[in-house]
């Protein structure tokens, strides 16, 4: 048993177990108070009942006209919780906050192409791939050493408001754009 709630500038003090995971990308102190402090409703953590974390997701509002949408920053589950369907909950709370809070038309996120079970666990949520970014980690900087260059994949779920369902495409895993491409 868990409980999901908002994410606190506090619970940086103890997400480590969660932020070693080598699929976990990390950012800086201000980087994490940015997003709680711009979409709190978007940020949210699974606990145990021992008070221990073991997972969050960030995410953000952004776009313009049919390009506004939910995008996930950042999600993960520490390594001794997974398994549990703790990255669905959280998921499906952001999406249910960009549909219902902020009016998107889709939620997006970006994913190494190499981590399969995420896609998967992804595809099974109701995304698919919009696109694949070359160097995409690289070339934001956020690569593990600064040299990292894996590609990503961009994928997207549309919401109820995108009734043509214009924000996802069948054969986007043959789009391929660079990382300069995307903002």
């Amino acid at each position: 048993m868990s409980i999901l709630r908002p994410f606190k500038a506090s619970d940086m003090f103890k997400f480590n177990n969660i932020n070693l995971d080598v699929w976990t990308e990390t950012y800086g102190i201000g980087f994490y108070l940015s997003y709680l402090s711009r979409w709190p409703d978007l940020c949210c953590v699974q606990e145990a009942p021992s008070g221990r974390m073991m997972g969050y997701v960030l995410g953000k509002a952004e776009g313009t006209g049919p390009e506004w949408h939910g995008h996930v920053t950042a999600i993960t589950v520490a390594p001794e919780y997974r398994r549990l369907s703790l990255a669905r909950k959280m998921m499906s709370l952001l999406e249910t906050v960009s549909e219902e809070v902020y009016q998107g038309y889709f939620v997006d996120l970006y994913v190494r192409c190499a981590n399969v079970v995420a896609i998967e666990m992804y595809e099974k949520m109701g995304y698919s791939v919009y696109r694949r970014v070359r160097e995409y980690y690289g070339n934001l900087g956020i690569g593990k050493g600064g040299k990292d260059e894996e590609d990503a994949f961009d994928m997207r779920k549309p919401l109820p408001r995108d009734v043509n369902r214009k924000s996802i495409r069948p054969n986007g895993r043959d789009i391929i754009v660079s990382a300069h491409d995307v903002s």
